[in-house]
C-alpha cells in the first residue's frame, strides 16, 4: 500500500476504532475477554455537537474531560457559523508536543501524544481522524441552518400539527360513538342481570367500568401520538434536536437495555428453558408410575398401594427442589444484593411461622408410612370416635357417628394414641364387650346363660368365634359379668350395642332377674345364697357347665 493510500485509509480506521474506545475507555469488557486482562482507563467525555456525538476526549486534574469536551464543541460550532471558511479548509497542523487541528483561523483542538496513547493510534492519524468528524459535523450544522431546510422542517412541523390534531378529533369521535354503541347493545342485559341479582350487580357501575376503561384507553393513545408529535417536531430543527434525541432515549433506552441483557442471557435462557422442559417430563413420568401403583396395576414388592400419592409428593418437591438449585446460577439477577437480601429475608419468615406448619406436615407423612389408619376406618384418637374421610398433610378429617366433621392436626395424632377398630375386624373380628352386674343371690350359671342367649338374638354379632362371659370383679352387692361378642363391621358398632342391651333388658326381664341389686343397711334374716338344688334353673339346664360359657 502507497504512503498516499495508507494517509488516506488510517483516519476511516480510527473512526472505527472510536465506536469501541469509549467502551474501553470507561472500563467495559468485549464479551468473551477475560476481566483480568483490561484495567479501568482514565475518564473520557463526548464531544456533542446538535446532539450528535463526534467522538471522546480524556482530561486531566487541571483540565477535567467534561470541560475540555464542551470547549471543543464550542469551537466547532463557531467555525461552522462562520460561512465564509470553507469546511474543507479543516485540517491538521504537526507541531512538537501536539497535533493541532484548525480550520482556517480558528483553532479546534489539540491532539496530545497522551490521547494517541489512550485510542493507540499515532497522534498524526488520531489528529486527522478528529478532523474528520469534525468537518462532518461542520457540514451537518450548515445543513441544517440552511434557510431551505429550516422551512421544509417548518413545513414538516406544521403538517405534524394537523395531523395530531385530526388525530385527537377522530379518537375523540370514535370514543364517543363506541361508548353510545355500548350502551345500545349492552344496556338491557345489564339491566335484567341487575335485576335477576337483586341490584348485587348495578347498572351504573357496570358502565361507569366500561367507560372509564376505555377513556383510559383513549387518553393513553393520545399520550403516545402526542410523544411521536413532539420527538418528531423537535428533530426537525438542529436547536431542539438535542431535546427530541433525549425524549426518544426516554424510551429506546429501556428496550435497548433489556434487549442487550436478553441477548446476554439468551445461552442461560436456553438452559432455564431446557432444564424446566426436562423436569416437567421427569414429573409426568412419575406422576403416571404413581398413579398406576395406586391403582394396582404397577406393583412393587414390599410397596403399599396408599404410598404412592404422599411418595409422589415428597419426590417431587425433591425434584422441584434440586431443578431450582441448578438452575439458580442462571437466573438473571441471582447475584444482585437485593434477590440474596429478599431469599435470606424469607427464610427468616420461614423458619419463624412455619414450625408448626412443618410439624404437621412431617406428622402427616410419619402417619402414612407408619399405616397408623387409612381412609375409611374406624378410629378413636383422643376422645373422638369417628370414620376417617380424608387425610392431609397437615390435618385428618374424622366424620362422627353425629355426623360431624372433626379435624385433627397431625401432630396431636403423632402424640396421642390412636385406636383403629377396623384393623382386625375383617379378620379375627373385632370385640365387643358391655357390662352388668346380678347380685349374690342368682347363679352365676343362669346369668352367663342369659347372657349368651342375648348375644345370640343380636344381628350383627358373629357366630364364630363364639361370644363368651368373663366375671371381672366381686363387688360389694353384686358380680360384674363382661359379655364380649365379636363384630365384622366396626361401623356398626353402634347399633350392635344397641340391639345388644335391648335384648340383655328382655332376657332378664322375661327371668325375672334383677340386673341391679340395691345396697342395703343390715344383713337380712336368711343368707343372700342360692340352694344349690337351684344351680342348674332354667335356662341353664342340667349340665354342670353349660355351652358356650368359659
Amino acid at each position: 500500500m502507497s504512503a498516499a493510500a495508507r494517509r488516506r485509509f488510517i483516519p476511516f480506521l480510527a473512526l472505527a476504532a472510536f465506536a469501541l474506545a469509549p467502551g474501553l475507555a470507561r472500563g467495559q469488557v468485549p464479551a468473551g475477554s477475560r476481566p483480568d486482562a483490561v484495567e479501568e482507563g482514565p475518564a473520557t467525555a463526548p464531544v456533542v455537537v446538535d446532539g450528535e456525538v463526534l467522538f471522546r476526549v480524556r482530561g486531566v486534574s487541571a483540565y477535567n474531560a467534561e470541560t475540555r469536551a464542551r470547549a471543543i464543541a464550542a469551537r466547532i460550532r463557531a467555525a461552522a457559523a462562520d460561512a465564509s471558511v470553507p469546511a474543507t479548509a479543516l485540517t491538521t497542523v504537526p507541531g512538537e508536543r501536539s497535533t493541532e487541528v484548525v480550520m482556517g483561523n480558528y483553532p479546534i483542538m489539540s491532539v496530545f501524544e497522551a490521547d494517541a496513547v489512550l485510542e493507540g493510534f499515532h497522534r498524526e492519524d488520531l489528529a486527522g481522524a478528529f478532523a474528520a468528524r469534525a468537518r462532518t459535523a461542520v457540514e451537518a450544522y450548515r445543513r441544517d441552518r440552511a434557510p431551505r431546510n429550516l422551512l421544509v422542517g417548518a413545513a414538516a412541523a406544521l403538517a405534524a400539527t394537523a395531523l395530531l390534531a385530526g388525530v385527537v378529533l377522530l379518537l375523540r369521535a370514535t370514543g364517543r360513538r363506541i361508548d353510545a354503541g355500548l350502551d345500545r347493545r349492552f344496556g338491557r342485559r345489564v339491566q335484567s342481570l341487575e335485576q335477576q341479582s337483586f341490584r348485587i350487580v348495578q347498572a351504573e357501575r357496570v358502565f361507569g367500568m366500561a367507560h372509564a376503561t376505555l377513556k383510559s384507553l383513549r387518553w393513553l393513545v393520545a399520550a403516545g401520538l402526542g410523544y411521536l408529535y413532539l420527538s418528531f417536531v423537535l428533530s426537525r430543527f438542529p436547536w431542539t434536536r438535542p431535546t427530541a434525541n433525549r425524549l426518544f432515549g426516554y424510551v429506546v433506552t429501556p428496550f435497548a437495555i433489556m434487549g442487550s441483557a436478553l441477548l446476554q442471557y439468551l445461552p442461560n435462557l436456553i438452559f432455564l428453558l431446557v432444564l424446566v422442559v426436562v423436569t416437567r417430563y421427569v414429573l409426568k413420568v412419575m406422576s403416571l408410575v404413581a398413579a398406576g401403583v395406586e391403582r394396582g396395576t404397577i406393583s412393587l414388592a414390599g410397596f403399599e398401594r396408599e404410598w404412592a400419592s404422599p411418595t409422589y409428593r415428597i419426590v417431587r418437591l425433591a425434584v422441584i427442589g434440586f431443578a431450582a438449585v441448578v438452575a439458580y446460577p442462571y437466573i438473571p439477577g441471582s447475584e444482585s444484593p437485593a434477590l440474596k437480601g429478599v431469599s435470606i429475608s424469607f427464610g427468616v419468615v420461614f423458619s419463624l411461622g412455619a414450625s408448626s406448619v412443618v410439624g404437621n406436615v412431617l406428622a402427616g407423612y410419619s402417619l402414612i408410612y407408619r399405616r397408623t389408619f387409612k381412609i375409611g376406618d374406624r378410629v378413636k384418637i383422643g376422645d373422638v370416635v369417628g370414620d376417617v374421610m380424608e387425610m392431609r398433610l397437615q390435618v385428618t378429617h374424622l366424620r362422627t357417628i353425629k355426623n360431624e366433621d372433626v379435624i385433627v392436626p397431625n401432630s396431636a395424632i403423632l402424640t396421642s394414641h390412636v385406636v383403629n377398630y377396623s384393623t382386625y375386624a375383617a379378620g379375627a373380628g373385632l370385640i365387643l364387650h358391655t357390662t352388668v352386674g346380678i347380685g349374690y343371690e342368682v347363679a352365676w350359671r343362669q346369668v352367663e346363660a342369659m347372657l349368651l342367649m342375648a348375644a345370640g338374638r343380636t344381628e350383627g354379632v358373629s357366630a364364630t368365634p363364639t361370644p363368651f362371659v368373663l366375671q371381672t370383679s366381686l363387688g360389694d352387692f353384686a358380680v360384674n359379668y363382661e359379655l364380649n361378642v365379636y363384630c365384622r363391621d366396626p361401623h356398626a358398632m353402634a347399633s350392635v350395642y344397641t340391639a345388644l342391651h335391648r335384648n340383655i333388658q328382655d332376657l332378664f326381664n322375661e327371668y325375672g332377674v334383677q340386673i341391679m341389686t340395691p345396697a342395703y343397711e343390715s344383713d337380712p334374716s336368711t343368707p343372700k345364697v342360692v340352694p344349690k338344688d337351684r344351680w342348674h334353673d332354667a335356662p341353664a339346664g342340667l349340665e354342670d357347665k353349660p355351652p358356650g360359657v368359659r
